[in-house]
């Protein structure tokens, strides 16, 4: 394995930012999804040799990661936190990194790297003039200059737009394709979908579920959901819902239906045509508990 953890912890005084993470990382790409605040952040800086575990071993290619250097022949990391000096050119910008790393060919490392991240058109321009797309591919780039096998980076798609959060999904894909280990975190289930094989998923420092896309997807999906329901008559719609096989619970308050349904998806195709058979009509429906703390929160007590 290329990045493995094993029962790692973080700690901050009273505060809990990791707890008894393991997991083991190979070739491809993998999605670390949580919500914000969920460790994900402390998770990848342990990885990148930047924080010392509080408990537990962070191994990259068998090695720990804290308090060695050789790490960082081996791994690049993209922070959250974009960091670049505008006056430089993107050319300028990564052949600092390939000298940071004292490679003996700086120059044609860099080249390599910004052919790979598709900036070749751009590299003599100032990193003030870019999008926030292209900077975020020139980072990348800074990143891969000595060709690392394990790539890490953070909540790489923020402040993308579509166009360019297709550039950095293409991008990702064929560095996983090409024998890479890469990890990116996100808080957002549809960018893991469209990139990484595996999902991790990390809730309050745990990690709460681990498996493909259609694993991590039929558990939120699955999981129990609550409603809220108003209607033309709530009296006898509760009544209704009660015998539907879906709802596990109805309760009438002043402001309507809050009904309680063990599958999204079965319940919400049977709720039009219930109340077309008892001449309802329907006013209002929400989901009350759809938030990213609500789903994952299911997925650690599960």
């Amino acid at each position: 394995m290329s990045v493995e953890l094993r029962g790692v912890s973080r700690w901050y005084g009273n505060v809990v930012a990791v707890n008894d993470v393991t997991m083991s990382l190979g070739p491809g790409v993998t999605g670390l999804l949580g919500p914000n605040g969920a460790g994900k952040t402390t998770l990848l800086h342990m990885m990148a040799g930047f924080l010392a575990p509080s408990r537990g071993e962070v191994l990259v290619h068998g090695e720990p990661a804290w308090r060695n250097p050789n790490v960082y022949k081996r791994l690049g990391l993209v922070s959250e936190r974009e960091a670049v000096h505008g006056f430089l050119t993107g050319w300028e910008f990564v052949l600092a990194s390939a000298r940071l790393h004292r490679l003996p060919d700086a120059e044609a490392a860099a080249r390599r790297a910004i052919d790979l991240v598709d900036l070749a058109d751009a590299q003599d321009r100032r990193l003030q003039t870019y999008s926030k797309g292209m900077r975020q591919r020139a980072r990348v780039a800074a990143a891969l200059v000595h060709d690392p096998q394990v790539l890490v980076l953070d909540e790489p798609f923020n402040g993308l737009d579509p166009r360019q959060r297709l550039h950095m999904l293409d991008l990702l894909h064929r560095l996983g394709a090409s024998g890479r280990t890469v990890l990116f975190s996100s808080h957002i289930l549809e960018e893991v979908e469209q990139v990484s094989g595996t999902v991790q998923v990390m809730v309050a420092g745990r990690l709460a579920a681990s498996g493909d896309y259609r694993t991590i997807r039929r558990l939120m999906t699955n999981r129990p959901h609550v409603f809220t329901i108003e209607s033309s008559d709530d009296r006898r719609l509760a009544v209704a819902l009660i015998g539907e096989e879906s709802v596990t619970g109805v309760e009438l308050g002043s402001g309507g239906l809050t009904v309680r349904a063990r599958d999204y998806g079965t319940f919400t195709r049977r709720l039009p045509r219930i109340a077309l058979g008892e001449r309802i009509r329907l006013r209002r429906l929400v989901p009350a508990d759809e938030s990213l703390e609500s789903v994952f929160s299911y997925l650690v007590a599960s």
